[in-house]
């Protein structure tokens, strides 16, 4: 990394959204500071899916590839570290880092994720985005034809059952406490043979990541090759909310459809600002970012 600390942007996450970010304004000789801790939320998933040309490749290849690509236009450096705080200043904003390094931009983008919340199941974490999973489009196909569960309840469960059983006829629903399914709800899912249980499950059995039973706190052991589980999250960086960004009622920034924030000057993209968790979109919202801040960049002095 150089040694300036004045940019025209500053881009807090360096994963798929703000790498992304980076090359859009990398190309157009933006001096872009991204501040990266080195720790994206899809660190133990070893495929993504669903990015064409880069289907089945594992998350950490692509965004080193990306990084390289990113890091060869010389407006663009990389501070390896966390950043802890920020500030609007008179010109712009001020973000420090955990270290005490400061940095100045006229504009923020924010890339900074979500961190999602493990419940207390021995082994549930170990398996996390390998076997216990979130999203049939990224990894249901793996799991096609195969004995599966899904962790959820009421609307949320129901939605997944739709989806799951298109890509497997062995599907049941752990609601892990009083089912709440409407009686047009239960109708549809007896129809389509997916059970429902009340059950807690108290540990998942793996080896290296991939599930191969389950244990409820009642002692009964079944089998399962994938468990699809709704988990709740928080956001990876305070520092937006403390700005001023305004967060949606499920906890991401709040954005415009060219992910504007409320604040002015300051731009959200990827994981931390939608529900839609995937490589590809990342990297569609952070090109969308980094377009709208230059944008926004020239302005200012046209």
């Amino acid at each position: 990394m150089n040694t300036a600390t004045n940019f025209d942007v500053i881009i807090v996450g360096g994963s798929y959204a703000g790498l992304s970010s980076a090359m859009a304004l990398g190309r157009s000789l933006r001096n872009v500071l991204i501040i990266d801790s080195g720790l994206p939320c899809n660190r133990q998933t070893p495929q993504s899916h669903n990015f064409i040309t880069h289907d089945g490749e594992a998350p950490a290849v692509i965004a080193e590839k990306a990084k390289v690509q990113v890091l060869s236009y010389p407006t663009v450096s990389l501070h390896n570290g966390f950043a802890a705080s920020g500030r609007k200043t008179n010109t712009g904003f001020i973000i420090k880092t955990l270290e005490g390094l400061e940095f100045k931009a006229k504009k923020l983008i924010f890339a900074t994720g979500i961190k999602d919340i493990m419940p207390d199941i021995r082994g549930f974490e170990q398996c996390w985005g390998i076997s216990v999973i979130h999203c049939p489009y990224c990894h249901g196909y793996e799991f096609r034809n195969q004995k599966t569960a899904i962790m959820a309840n009421g609307e949320r469960a129901f939605h997944l059952a739709s989806l799951v059983h298109n890509l497997s006829s062995q599907v049941s629903i752990i609601a892990s406490g009083k089912a709440e399914f409407t009686d047009e709800q239960c109708n549809k899912l007896q129809m389509h043979n997916i059970s429902i249980t009340e059950k807690k499950i108290q540990e998942v059995i793996h080896e290296n990541g991939h599930l191969t039973n389950i244990v409820f706190e009642d002692g009964e052991t079944i089998k399962l090759n994938a468990l699809y589980a709704a988990v709740p999250f928080k956001q990876h960086s305070d520092i937006p909310a403390i700005l001023g960004c305004e967060l949606t009622e499920m906890g991401h920034i709040k954005t415009d459809p060219f992910q504007k924030t409320n604040i002015a000057g300051i731009f959200a993209c990827g994981d931390n600002s939608s529900m839609m968790r995937s490589v590809s979109y990342a990297v569609a919202t952070g090109g969308i970012a980094g377009s709208m801040v230059n944008k926004e960049l020239v302005d200012d002095v046209f």
